[in-house]
């Protein structure tokens, strides 16, 4: 999809979702462009950030380093951070934060009204296409569905 503002102009966002996918994970990864003017030759690794939503909430940057010595072979490395690596991190499930956000009353995480109504006019044409059986990407469990095009 595509966000139809100045500054996104031309910037694809793609979502990816399943069922019995290899992992489970909830996660945001943006891929920065490479360089018209690559240092490190074409093969060198993609810098990407990835915000891990759910599990192990954290941060990690990857990046391409030059390794030490002569030339310019470059190789990933990554910065890391993990909430459950904090001391005083005591972290609830998603479930637990919703329920004791609902006990408290803080409507912080909850949905508003005019949002669920964004949502719906997001998804209602997903769901139309949808409805074309020869629209859909049917993949094999425990895959990452990029390989095959089936009809469901």
């Amino acid at each position: 999809m595509f966000v139809d503002t100045w500054r996104w102009n031309g910037v694809p966002f793609y979502v990816r979702t399943g069922k019995r996918l290899p992992t489970r994970v909830t996660e945001v990864v943006i891929h920065f462009k490479k360089t018209p003017h690559p240092v490190f030759g074409a093969n060198a690794p993609e810098n990407k950030l990835v915000i891990r939503i759910q599990p192990d909430e954290g941060i990690l940057m990857s990046f391409g380093l030059k390794k030490p010595g002569a030339g310019f072979e470059a190789k990933e490395v990554a910065m890391q951070f993990h909430y459950q690596n904090l001391e005083e991190a005591q972290l609830l499930t998603a479930y637990e934060r919703l329920l004791l956000d609902a006990i408290k009353g803080d409507s912080t995480l909850f949905a508003r009204s005019d949002a669920v109504k964004a949502c719906w006019e997001f998804v209602e044409p997903i769901l139309r296409y949808k409805e074309d059986p020869d629209s859909l990407f049917g993949y094999a469990a425990g895959t990452w569905a990029r390989k095959k095009r089936m009809n469901c």
